[in-house]
């Protein structure tokens, strides 16, 4: 095992180091995983170039990452269902307590829950980094290190949809192209919708959305008004779609997802806005429309194993850009950069293998 173990570190707004940080020791029920695939999310550069996400601000340095996959290299008192060499994908959000939202199966809700990059808690993006084992789940063999990393995005996709009850034969709005559009995209054609229209401002990412298996690709504009978008929508499904999820978080998007909306139907915010925004509210209570909110995920590992194994869904495409974890402070300025769709970056020097 290599004793270096370096980990990319955000001390305040725009300075991120390397640092070698000493190789945990695995207390009871975790694991010690030596880090193979890491995505970079838009949520590690915001805190890279913003210090906060809402009423979470980086105060102390904080290691990034939490898309994350490796192997595990040793095993702490109690885990019994893994063992060194298994391949894993991390859930990064693991409760510290049994409260009431663990009870209830929305442990994604708890004040109390652990998650990796976000403050004060520490990510993986780490040469070694542990984990509580019951929140480390074997990939089979069919399913790459890389398509591990990514359950995570494809996490909020199935909690988008669960949320949006996307089933066989909806018709599905989605509005952004990016990771997180493209992968909502993905799971409600898994989860059997008979059409879905995705839009976005880059033609670019349309493109990709279309060779993914998206029905209907619409480019818009800023200035575009959110009703004329709509009725865009109404004509190429040919019906208002059942569900809408806005992954953008922008006001005017948000308002395209109501207007767009079917009458009884449900709009899912995945996107994160703005403390406030402006909302048609007459038009939602006319339309008896139910907005849902989504945070992160939960319960979601095995369904997305699932999916991957079975290749009902393809993440494979959606890694664009690849960088050893040594060029780590590049790689987050060509996410920065909006370059490419997903960011990997490889942790173990001795594999770069997808």
């Amino acid at each position: 095992m290599d004793q270096d173990n370096i980990c990319v570190v955000l001390h305040s707004i725009g300075d991120l180091r390397l640092e070698n940080r000493p190789i945990p020791e695995p207390g009871p029920n975790e694991v010690l995983l030596q880090m193979h695939s890491v995505g970079i999310c838009g949520s590690d550069v915001h805190y890279w170039q913003h210090g906060h996400i809402g009423d979470y601000k980086v105060t102390n340095p904080l290691i990034l990452g939490h898309e994350g996959s490796g192997r595990v290299v040793r095993v702490g008192p109690g885990v019994e269902h893994l063992k060194p060499g298994d391949r894993v994908a991390i859930e990064p959000g693991v409760p510290r307590k049994v409260d009431d939202f663990f009870k209830m199966g929305r442990y994604n809700l708890s004040p109390s829950i652990y998650f990796c990059a976000t403050p004060p808690d520490d990510g993986n993006l780490c040469r070694y980094y542990k984990h509580n084992a019951n929140f480390c789940y074997k990939l089979p063999d069919n399913v790459t290190f890389e398509e591990g990393a990514l359950i995570e995005p494809l996490s909020v996709g199935i909690h988008a949809c669960r949320r949006g009850g996307v089933t066989l034969g909806s018709t599905v709005l989605i509005c952004g192209a990016g990771p997180i559009g493209l992968v909502c995209m993905l799971v409600a054609k898994a989860m059997g919708a008979s059409m879905v229209v995705i839009t976005d401002l880059l033609e670019s990412r349309l493109a990709i959305a279309k060779e993914l298996g998206a029905d209907f690709s619409l480019a818009v504009k800023k200035e575009d008004v959110p009703t004329n978008i709509a009725k865009s929508v109404e004509s190429l499904l040919g019906s208002q779609p059942h569900v809408s999820i806005d992954c953008t978080g922008i006001e005017s998007s948000i308002q395209t997802a109501i207007h767009a909306t079917h009458s009884g139907g449900v709009v899912v915010l995945v996107g994160m806005a703005s403390d406030t925004v402006s909302i048609p509210l007459v038009t939602v209570s006319v339309k008896e429309l139910d907005i849902r909110g989504i945070f992160r995920y939960c319960n979601t590992w095995p369904m997305a194993i699932a999916m991957l194994a079975s290749k009902k869904v393809n993440l494979k495409p959606l890694v664009t850009h690849r960088f050893p974890l040594e060029q780590a402070i590049k790689a987050f300025e060509t996410t920065r950069q909006g370059l490419g769709i997903k960011i990997m970056l490889k942790c173990d020097k001795n594999d770069q293998n997808p």
